[in-house]
């Protein structure tokens, strides 16, 4: 939603709203990963808090420094905060910067997946492992090998096989990766130039590498063709996730700069995805940050704005609202604040 129509907007009409209410409001949450596990509904969110640094693209007024675990018995339930599971004074390696995090569950393991800056000011992520959901997380000595920018999603196949997704352009730092590399030279494509692709690796059986060398990941438009980096409606930007509906594979994301939820459909973990059309409109506050989960037999998009901070973009409240697919796979666009209407 456009900063200069913050004004306009009433706030507390929005979070009496039943589909824009936030889960919980003692705390900012945002970037929510939502899993179902053993029947229960547990979600894995970015901790905002109000760090006082200077707003800039980079993102360094986004200064999180721990996760908290929320559960639900069911959809409508009460949503509990279960808790400190992590804080970046528990991981040696980390520096700042707790940014959006994912679990995943294999063995009667908890894997907590999570993005923060080294002392040189370079993102990696890391894994914790804990017996339990809701944690706490015990952090590996260091970050996984060759893992680089931020959002790690985590895709568990029918196989078994884990596939982590990760990236991020301008405070992510992705733009200065090519194939795996690191050059402070390298800047962002631009115009009819390829738009820069999310990344993904599978996941090694004990979850805590890589099992192979990162790939990225090709999103092409109607005809084929990569979408460009000047197609910044379409383009990806960060906030991977993937699911799979009907034997297809859904990858999601965010358009950045124009805060769209989109998506792009594929027929195996690595692409390519062809471009289908938005799942989320732009909602208040400058980031938009999803996830997709089934809980039950429905399909519900968990996704944060910054309604209940009355439009501070780095203080934003975890949501959640059901989705609806139409018979040939497509979403039905979400409007945030009430509206629905068919994908662009």
């Amino acid at each position: 939603m456009p900063e200069d129509s913050i004004e306009q907007i009433n706030f507390e009409q929005i979070n009496k709203l039943a589909i824009s209410k936030p889960l919980v409001s003692h705390m900012y949450t945002a970037d929510p990963s939502a899993h179902v596990f053993n029947g229960k509904i547990y979600i894995y969110p970015s901790h905002d808090i109000d760090a006082g640094i200077p707003f800039n693209d980079n993102g360094d007024h986004f200064g999180m420094e721990d996760y908290h675990v929320f559960s639900m018995e069911n959809i409508q339930s009460e949503v509990v905060d279960n808790g400190v599971a992590l804080h970046v004074s528990d991981v040696a390696w980390a520096e700042k910067q707790m940014w959006a995090p994912d679990a995943a569950h294999k063995n009667g393991k908890y894997y907590l997946y999570f993005p923060a800056k080294r002392a040189n000011g370079i993102f990696q992520i890391g894994v914790a492992v804990s017996d339990s959901p809701v944690g706490p997380f015990l952090p590996e000595p260091d970050a996984i090998k060759g893992s680089y920018s931020i959002d790690p999603a985590v895709f568990e196949d029918e196989d078994g096989k884990h596939y982590i997704y990760f990236g991020g352009i301008w405070g992510g730092q992705l733009q200065k990766y090519r194939s795996n590399q690191y050059n402070k030279n390298h800047e962002e494509p631009t115009g009819e130039e390829p738009a820069l692709g999310p990344i993904v690796a599978m996941l090694r059986d004990d979850m805590l590498e890589f099992a192979e060398d990162p790939k990225e990941i090709k999103i092409l438009d109607e005809n084929g063709k990569i979408l460009s980096a000047g197609d910044n409606a379409r383009r990806f930007f960060e906030a991977s996730w993937v699911h799979k509906y009907n034997d297809k594979y859904y990858f999601s994301y965010s358009t950045g700069d124009t805060h769209f939820i989109c998506y792009a459909i594929g027929d195996n973990p690595y692409g390519p995805f062809t471009y289908q059309g938005r799942i989320l409109n732009p909602v208040v506050g400058w980031t938009s940050h999803h996830s997709i989960c089934k809980v039950e037999d429905e399909w519900y998009l968990f996704y944060h704005d910054s309604s209940l901070s009355k439009g501070v973009t780095h203080l934003r409240s975890m949501k959640v609202t059901k989705i609806d697919y139409l018979e040939d796979g497509t979403i039905v666009t979400i409007d945030p604040y009430g509206i629905r209407r068919l994908a662009d």
